[in-house]
């Protein structure tokens, strides 16, 4: 009989991994495994504190302790640069998000044989997990899975919704797909769900888009101390503590810059964090993000310009970017080439890098290497607590 073997690391999807390649599920480094795949437990393997831990898609690392978690994101970080040919000069220590701290979540909804299921899928699948606790979710809008649950479940026939939950300044703002009010009961019932429960907006996709059926008054979300009108389903970052970490990342790096550009700029996370004696300009392609960024500079008159601009088909172009002492950009997962490419070919002294996506974020790194960029800085970031997703803030030095 073979000798057990060890887990020596965690791969990018989440399994154990042994020195001979082997992926085991649910394997936290320290764990063996025996031939036939029976798994002992480690010194680094712990009791998931969920029931739903397994099964549910929401989560892939609650068996593993603090120590394997802060290694996993600094380790999918520094290998995906690594694998590029490039070398930090810096790695600060990761930065992680307690449990409990998710600001925003989509979860699914359907009609389970006269009650509602509801919930997140299980990894890989369609099939819904009706959540009863979520270690992840803020509690404020976990505090409303009950509610909703109670609600759909008075509704007649098939049904399949999704809902997104996003705590905003004034609580919850919730939008749901896939459901229609008709007739003035459902209607005023879906008026009472609002107001005993202290939704901050509630808005529905009937089929129309989405529109608001509830707002008391107009939601904002405070970015960089600037309250900013938030569109429904726009982007924030995961949790509050995770985008602080970021921008104070963005802000150090960028501190003596007189002029900045902040390209895929959203809502304007970081322009509004870096605004003051600085010009910031910040450019975004949605354009109810644009709408809302260029809104809150113009009424509260912040030295931010907001330009639509889609950064994809036409990104800044290198003699625009030489008016800049500074760019920071913070693109979708799949990275920004086309624009990394012009940034490259500008020589502006100093470029930050925000990413969602290590591997993308590696791809164009190397772009701006082979221009001559050093890679001075990088600050793992896991606001996705027990997820494989994994974020990352980069100061790139000309």
């Amino acid at each position: 009989m073979s000798n057990p073997e060890i887990i020596l690391r965690i791969a990018a999807k989440g399994d154990g991994v042994t020195a001979a390649g082997r992926h085991v599920p649910l394997a936290a480094p320290g764990d063996t495994v025996a031939e036939d795949g029976s798994l002992t437990a480690g010194p680094h393997h712990v009791d998931p504190p969920c029931r739903h831990f397994g099964k549910c898609g929401g989560c892939e690392l609650q068996h593993c302790d603090e120590e394997v978690l802060a290694r996993f994101v600094q380790e999918r970080v520094v290998f995906a640069a690594q694998g590029q040919g490039l070398e930090p000069k810096s790695v600060a220590p990761p930065h992680l998000s307690p449990p409990r701290s998710r600001r925003r979540a989509s979860l699914h909804a359907v009609n389970g044989g006269g009650r509602a299921l509801l919930g997140f899928r299980e990894s890989g699948s369609h099939r819904l997990v009706d959540i009863r606790e979520c270690h992840v979710l803020a509690p404020e809008l976990f505090a409303l899975v009950e509610p909703l649950r109670a609600y759909l479940s008075k509704r007649k026939g098939k049904y399949a919704a999704d809902i997104d939950l996003s705590l905003i300044d004034q609580g919850v703002d919730c939008a749901i797909r896939g459901i229609a009010i008709e007739g003035l009961d459902q209607t005023e019932d879906l008026l009472d769900f609002c107001r005993d429960h202290g939704l901050a907006r509630l808005s529905l996709d009937q089929g129309y888009g989405m529109e608001s059926f509830w707002e008391p008054e107009p939601v904002t979300v405070t970015l960089g101390g600037i309250p900013v009108a938030y569109p429904s389903g726009a982007f924030l970052q995961a949790t509050r503590d995770g985008e602080a970490a970021l921008v104070s990342a963005a802000r150090e790096w960028l501190a003596e810059c007189d002029s900045v550009a902040d390209l895929f700029a959203g809502l304007g996370t970081f322009a509004f964090a870096l605004q003051g004696p600085e010009r910031v300009l910040a450019a975004e392609a949605a354009q109810d993000a644009f709408l809302a960024c260029r809104m809150a500079a113009g009424r509260l008159r912040k030295s931010v310009e907001a330009v639509h601009r889609d950064l994809f088909r036409n990104p800044l172009r290198a003699e625009e970017l030489k008016a800049f002492d500074g760019v920071l950009l913070d693109p979708p997962r799949a990275g920004a080439r086309s624009q990394i490419e012009q940034i490259a070919a500008s020589g502006v002294a100093r470029v930050v890098y925000i990413s969602c996506n290590p591997s993308s974020w590696a791809r164009d790194g190397k772009l701006l290497a082979e221009a001559g960029y050093e890679l001075a800085e990088l600050r793992p970031v896991g606001q996705f607590r027990w997820s494989t997703h994994v974020e990352l803030a980069s100061l790139f030095v000309k």
